[in-house]
């Protein structure tokens, strides 16, 4: 399953190609906020919008993305076939280990946070208050759910 179950791919790309065609020619990447293109995340990702700033999050490479979560934006238990690494820009962010959300046992990450996911890990995060994070890591920038066995 692609990065947000692939929800995003056209507009990801779109998003991201000027910096990544800037990047392949050698010459500096430099993107302000209001240059960013925000898309709106659909499915599990419906309540979110992402920037791509740099790469492909869809195929092999290094990729870098933003995603702005409202307040409650909950990402279910899922982990990813390469190393996570998130940075906190605002808010904050609840931050899980286990394929269970438990709150009680989050770790409160304030703007200026840092985790790195190996891979494999499972995860699940929820926004304190309007949450941006930043993501990146080797492509594709994979979220595969994790899947709970019937009883």
């Amino acid at each position: 399953m692609k990065f947000f179950s692939g929800l995003f791919v056209g507009l990801l790309l779109t998003a991201g190609a000027g910096a990544a065609i800037a990047a392949a020619m050698g010459t500096a990447v430099v993107l302000t906020p209001d240059s960013l293109k925000w898309v709106p995340g659909t499915g599990p990702a419906k309540g979110s919008t992402a920037a791509t700033l740099l790469g492909d999050p869809n195929k092999s490479g290094n990729a870098i993305i933003r995603v702005d979560m409202p307040d409650g934006y909950t990402n279910q238990p899922h982990y990813h076939s390469h190393p996570e690494f998130i940075t906190v820009l605002k808010g904050t962010l609840l931050f899980g280990i286990g394929d269970t959300i438990d709150k009680a046992k989050a770790k409160t990450l304030p703007a200026g946070s840092f985790v790195m996911v190996p891979t494999g890990v499972h995860h699940w995060s929820m926004a304190q208050g309007d949450t941006i994070e930043q993501v990146s890591g080797e492509g594709p920038l994979t979220n595969i759910p994790v899947k709970h066995n019937a009883m």
